[in-house]
């Protein structure tokens, strides 16, 4: 590589696991970093630690040859236009910093941050199953039920920085009750609780496994959570007339097993007109998504704004 080329940092912040990646100009990822977050020791002690890390993959720039131009930052929860961390369940600690001031004035290196389900979109987006898609949603089932918005090729955030919260659209209107505070969220019905739910009790992994040996209990466990999802999405594309969707997370890897009613329940719902140009695909890049979003996401930013 050209000495001094730019590359960019991605990190990825939940409430388990710290990851990030230094990534290159072309999208590959070339040095790697992981730890437990540790959030509850405490938002100065997660910065110092996160700070470590960071200066540990500045140096490792370096010594490939390469400029750090800048680091973007994936973190669950309502993350402002100016990088303050509004509410993040799983981060608490962390709520009202301002994450990309607080890296910044840190490591001396430019820092964006947004919410990290955005960020997968747009890794998925731009490398991923989204390729050649102007307009697309990415969905990710896991724990809860996250998501991001692409439209005419730009990542969607709305008026505040929060848009996108696919999880609490209300399904049930007297449904169960959500941590959010509203009821019938539509993450009540898809995630990977629900699914466990629908199934006796069972983990998707074994669900998964029942399913593929042709139990009816938990073919119908996975035909629910696909039925619900499809109509979330209905409504979805019938208000923004999408090109496809990309579905992720862990639950994503029982794809095939929801693709069906997903499908089914799309062209009920959906105008045919509308539904019949939706590609329904998984997600391609995994855990990697949300790293090569971040970096996407600060590179996008810092050209628009003639820093790059």
């Amino acid at each position: 590589m050209v000495d001094g080329s730019p590359a960019h940092i991605g990190i990825d912040i939940g409430g388990t696991n710290l990851r990030g990646a230094l990534v290159s100009a072309d999208g590959t990822i070339l040095n790697r970093f992981r730890s437990e977050s540790a959030i509850a020791a405490g938002a100065t002690a997660f910065l110092d630690r996160l700070e470590r890390h960071i200066r540990a993959t500045l140096a490792a720039a370096t010594g490939e040859g390469l400029r750090v131009a800048g680091i973007g930052v994936g973190v669950p929860g309502l993350i402002d236009r100016n990088g303050t961390v509004r509410s993040s369940v799983n981060m608490q600690p962390l709520d009202g910093v301002n994450l990309a001031v607080s890296l910044e004035e840190r490591v001396g290196v430019p820092v964006r941050c947004g919410n990290d389900a955005n960020l997968i979109a747009l890794g998925e987006a731009r490398t991923g199953a989204g390729r050649g898609l102007n307009s697309l949603a990415v969905v990710t089932i896991g724990t809860g039920l996250g998501s991001g918005l692409i439209l005419d090729g730009r990542l969607w955030t709305g008026s505040g920085g929060y848009a996108s919260e696919f999880g609490h659209l209300t399904l049930e209107p007297e449904g169960l009750p959500c941590p959010c505070g509203n009821r019938g969220c539509l993450e009540q019905y898809v995630s990977a609780s629900a699914l466990s739910r629908y199934g006796n009790g069972r983990q998707p992994e074994e669900l998964a496994r029942a399913a593929g040996r042709g139990e009816r209990e938990a073919l119908a466990a996975f035909e629910r959570i696909g039925v619900c999802l499809g109509t979330g999405l209905a409504g979805l594309l019938n208000l923004l007339n999408l090109d496809g969707i990309v579905i992720g997370g862990g639950v994503a890897a029982s794809f095939d097993l929801m693709a069906p009613a997903i499908r089914r329940t799309l062209a009920a719902r959906t105008f045919p007109r509308i539904a019949a140009g939706v590609k329904v695909r998984r997600s391609r890049l995994g855990d990697d998504a949300g790293l090569l979003g971040g970096a996407m996401l600060v590179a996008e930013q810092l050209a628009e704004q003639g820093q790059s």
